[in-house]
C-alpha cells in the first residue's frame, strides 16, 4: 500500500488531498480564496499570493491528520487544461510547493492539470477505478469552462463542445454576486432556487454541442427587473444550465452512442441541475459535491497512477 499527495491551486480554492492506493482518499484539505464583496474573482497576482500564503498552514494541518513521511509521489496540477498554450499564473504556487516536497522526500514529481483533477476526481466518484480505463463523455462545467469532454484514460482529453461565449459558472456567481452572495456564488444561488417551487420552462441555447449562454444573464436581469422573486430567478438560471447540459448530451450520444456520461465541475454540484437532467437522461452519472468542485482529490489519483503505484 503506498499513499499520494495532490496539489491543486485554482482560480477559486486552494486544495490538498492524501490518496491511498488500496482505492481510498484518506484526507482532503479546501480553503477558498478570500474576494471582497461585490467582486467576481481575483487578479491572478493576487491568487498567487493568497495560494503561497495558505499552502504552508494548510500541509501543517494535514501533517496532524496524516503522516506525511508516508508520501511516496506528489501530483500537482500545472495548469487548467491538457492543450498547448493553457496557462494561468495561480498554479504557481502549487507546482513551488509540489517541487519542494519532492525535492525533499526524493520521490516522484506528476505533473498533470486541473481539468485532469477535476476528471479523475468525478470518475473515481463515479464507478471508482472502472472508468479510467476507458472512454467517457465528461462535463466539466465551472467558473471559466462549459466544456463537453471526450475523456480516454484521463490522459487524453478532446474538447467536443463549449460555449461560443459565457461560461455557465460565470452566469452563476454573476447573478449571485448581483443578489448580494459572495463570490464565488453557486453554493447559495442553488439553495436559494431550491426554495421555489414554480414550474419553470427554462430557455436555452445550444447547436449541436456547442451552446450560448450570454443570453441568460439578459434573461435573468429582465427576470429581476420584472419583479420576480430571487429565488425564482435562481431557480431559473440553474434550469437554463440543466438544459443546455441536456441537448448537449443528446447530441454527444447521437456520435457516441454507447458511451458514459459524467459531469464534474462546482456547477454540476447544483441538486437542482442533477434532478432535471437525470429525470430526461437518468444514465448520466452526477457526483457528490466534494468530488465535483474544485479539489485535489483527481489529482493525488493521478499521481498514483503515472508514478506506478495504483492501477498499473
Amino acid at each position: 500500500m503506498s499513499y499520494t499527495l495532490g496539489i491543486d491551486t485554482s482560480n477559486y480554492a486552494t486544495s490538498l488531498a492524501v490518496f491511498d492506493t488500496a482505492g481510498e482518499v484518506v484526507c482532503a484539505k479546501k480553503r477558498f480564496l478570500p474576494v471582497k464583496e461585490g467582486q467576481l474573482g481575483l487578479r491572478q497576482s493576487d491568487a498567487l499570493f493568497h495560494h503561497t500564503a495558505a499552502l504552508p498552514g494548510m500541509l501543517a494541518e494535514l501533517g496532524t491528520e496524516f503522516d506525511l513521511t508516508q508520501i511516496s509521489a506528489v501530483g500537482v496540477s500545472e495548469k487548467p487544461r491538457p492543450v498547448e498554450g493553457s496557462y494561468m499564473p495561480c498554479f504557481l504556487a502549487g507546482v513551488n510547493a509540489g517541487q519542494a516536497f519532492a525535492l525533499a522526500r526524493d520521490i516522484p514529481l506528476v505533473r498533470t492539470t486541473h481539468q485532469q483533477g477535476h476528471a479523475a476526481a468525478a470518475l473515481f466518484a463515479a464507478k471508482g477505478a472502472e472508468l479510467f480505463n476507458q472512454k467517457v463523455l465528461l462535463f466539466h462545467i465551472s467558473g471559466g469552462t462549459t466544456d463537453l469532454l471526450l475523456c480516454d484514460q484521463v490522459r487524453q482529453i478532446e474538447l467536443l463542445g463549449s460555449s461560443s461565449d459565457l461560461y455557465a459558472g460565470q452566469a452563476v456567481d454573476r447573478l449571485g454576486v448581483k443578489l448580494g452572495f459572495a463570490f464565488p456564488a453557486g453554493a447559495e444561488v442553488s439553495r436559494l432556487a431550491a426554495s421555489c417551487e414554480e414550474e419553470i420552462k427554462p430557455k436555452s441555447s445550444v447547436k449541436g454541442m456547442t451552446c450560448s449562454l450570454s443570453g441568460l444573464e439578459n434573461q435573468y436581469t429582465t427576470l429581476l427587473d420584472q419583479g420576480r422573486s430571487p429565488a425564482y430567478v435562481c431557480k431559473y438560471c440553474l434550469l437554463c444550465v440543466a438544459d443546455t447540459v441536456v441537448k448537449m448530451t443528446r447530441a454527444a450520444l447521437k456520435v457516441y452512442p454507447d458511451l458514459p456520461v459524467v459531469c464534474a465541475g462546482g456547477v454540476m454540484s447544483s441538486g437542482i441541475i442533477r434532478e432535471w437532467v437525470q429525470r430526461r437522461l437518468p444514465a448520466v452519472m452526477f457526483v457528490p459535491a466534494q468530488f465535483a468542485s474544485d479539489n485535489a482529490m483527481g489529482v493525488s489519483m493521478l499521481a498514483a497512477r503515472e508514478a506506478g503505484l495504483w492501477l498499473k
